[in-house]
């Protein structure tokens, strides 16, 4: 029914959103909202057993790659290192066109230093170095800088994602040859957290990939917000982690935290939700990482 629509739609805006009505910034990594929750200096994976035997371990998996919150809840049947790690997550080559879109469901996300009023000091400066980054490799990249989390002139998060979803399809229906759509954002964490590791001698943010399940806790599959390719979008988070961030840049990217609901994941099969630093980093630190996420995602798309 409508109400319980619009409930859902609610909780979906509030759940992975850095800012609450308040203004106050929410962690995604308090002991009262997540499972197997890893402290903000989280350890790298590097000593972890990451051979294919020991990762059919549903456990194992489990424990060293994922934060579960507890609005939600995954099963050995989903993930299934044989299957995550065996799908194909490479683009076509040869077929011109563009084939990554960048997006911003949150717009105003910005950083310690900042300067405000200046979007090249936001998230969407953040997703203009990486657009030409790519661009730069030769993969051909789009960068949508719409705003979809200010309404009349505030800042208003509640129907983000339905806005992003209304202006991004035209633009995947324009472009068919797009084949990875990601979703920019920043994190919000406690003020003395600082996510940061060195790569190649730079100050680097950490980044974290963020996946939708569509299913509650408490009330199972939430048919409303369907999505058919959770098992795509699991696969390529576990393989843009595991195959390449942890094996090329280790201790770059925190565990993958799998919530309730959709974020927009089932525009695409290759659809990526990352959440790149937070409002501790410098714009620096996040353009840094920036150039390691190009990395790792050719080392994912391409043969």
């Amino acid at each position: 029914d409508q109400e319980t629509v619009a409930q859902i739609l609610e909780a979906q805006a509030n759940d992975e959103n850095c800012i609450d009505e308040n203004g106050n910034l929410i962690s995604k990594e308090s002991p009262e909202t997540a499972q197997n929750v890893q402290p903000s200096g989280e350890t790298s994976l590097s000593s972890v057993d990451m051979s294919i035997e020991r990762l059919r371990d549903f456990d194992y998996l489990l424990s060293n790659f994922y934060t579960v919150d507890s609005s939600t809840m995954i099963g050995p049947e989903q993930l299934n290192a044989d299957d995550l790690l065996g799908r194909s997550m490479k683009i076509n080559k040869k077929e011109d066109g563009p084939k990554v879109l960048i997006f911003h469901t949150h717009s105003q996300e910005e950083f310690v230093d900042s300067i405000p009023g200046d979007p090249a000091t936001s998230i969407i400066g953040i997703g203009e170095y990486l657009t030409e980054l790519l661009n730069k490799r030769g993969i051909k990249t789009i960068h949508d800088t719409g705003v979809y989390d200010i309404i009349n002139g505030q800042l208003d998060r509640s129907n983000a994602y339905e806005n992003a979803e209304a202006s991004v399809r035209p633009i995947l229906e324009a472009n068919p040859t797009i084949e990875v759509a990601i979703d920019l954002h920043r994190d919000g964490v406690a003020e003395g957290t600082h996510l940061v590791t060195e790569v190649n001698g730079k100050q680097t943010a950490k980044i974290m990939y963020f996946n939708g399940l569509s299913r509650s806790r408490t009330n199972g599959d939430i048919d409303y917000l369907y999505n058919p390719y959770i098992q795509d979008n699991l696969a390529f988070s576990l393989q843009m982690q595991q195959l390449a961030s942890e094996r090329m840049y280790p201790g770059f990217a925190r565990h993958i935290y799998l919530r309730a609901y959709r974020y927009n994941l089932h525009l695409l099969p290759k659809s990526l939700l990352i959440e790149a630093g937070a409002q501790t980093n410098t714009v620096e630190e996040m353009k840094n990482a920036m150039e390691v996420v190009a990395d790792t995602l050719c080392e994912v798309i391409l043969e």
